[in-house]
């Protein structure tokens, strides 16, 4: 098997900058990387964006029963289907673009996700499968560090807000590892960070999660607003006052079992 930048070279693949790619070489990092998402012996593991393919080989080198990988990129399909043959029945190709896509439809339980994410996809994906946490053993996702942080931040600081309460609502979640802008080819301007996410045994049904998407949207969409203020349009100050919590307060200042009392709250007034 050539190495990873020869077969880049070989098939010509250039990171796309309209496809959020960076790709990830150093084969120290991914093994790294492979190796945060745990024992992935008899695991289904999906990757997203595998792009040449630097994260795949690490994976297909850990005990993982099966890699589905997610790839929109046709230039990247022959490099990868290459790599498929080196690994027989446990390499599957999945000419897909990720964010049209039930990712848990692709493979049993237990399953996690492992991915480089393209930083121009990450949020809206991890939200999705926020949405479906329960179907996932753990999420191991590297994004730019600002979105690491604020997946990750703490009530009253400046990273916390929607991101992080819906997050940290569904899952565990801790920012496992810090990545160089000169590990990547070509290097991002930002450094990365990959979080790891593992779901809480008990997962909000579908009806109360999209009433705490729509609260923390209000909360956290003009953030120097009082909550009687921003989240006026679900409830206002006599919802609040219903969960025991300062109008005057900002949402900012909220910790998520709060936001949950709140989500919770709007739907017996519904």
């Amino acid at each position: 098997m050539l190495s990873l930048g020869e077969t880049i070279r070989a098939h010509g693949l250039d990171a796309r900058k309209a496809l959020g790619q960076h790709f990830l070489l150093d084969p120290g990092i991914t093994a790294r990387i492979a190796g945060l998402a745990g024992d992935l012996r008899g695991r289904h593991v999906v990757e997203i964006g595998p792009g040449p393919g630097g994260l795949t080989r690490a994976l297909l080198n850990t005990p993982a029963e099966q890699v589905h990988a997610v790839e929109i990129d046709a230039r990247a399909w022959p490099l990868l289907d290459e790599l498929a043959a080196w690994y027989p029945g446990r390499l599957t190709i999945v000419q897909a673009d990720a964010m049209a896509l039930d990712a848990a439809t692709l493979c049993p339980a237990p399953r996690q996700i492992v991915a480089n994410l393209p930083y121009n996809v990450g949020t809206p994906l991890l939200i999705g499968w926020l949405r479906q946490a329960a179907r996932w053993e753990r999420l191991t996702l590297m994004f730019q560090m600002e979105v690491g942080e604020r997946i990750c931040a703490a009530p009253g600081t400046g990273a916390y807000g929607r991101l992080a309460v819906l997050a940290q609502w569904c899952a565990s979640c801790h920012l496992v590892m810090r990545i160089p802008p000169e590990a990547f080819s070509p290097p991002p301007k930002v450094h990365s960070a990959v979080v790891s996410l593992i779901p809480h045994a008990t997962q909000p049904e579908p009806r109360l999660f999209r009433a705490m998407e729509r609260l923390t949207a209000l909360a956290f969409g003009q953030r120097r607003k009082m909550l009687r203020s921003s989240i006026k349009s679900a409830g206002g100050e006599a919802l609040l006052e219903r969960a025991g919590i300062d109008p005057t307060r900002r949402g900012e200042t909220l910790d998520v079992a709060e936001f949950a009392r709140l989500a919770e709250l709007t739907l017996e007034g519904g």
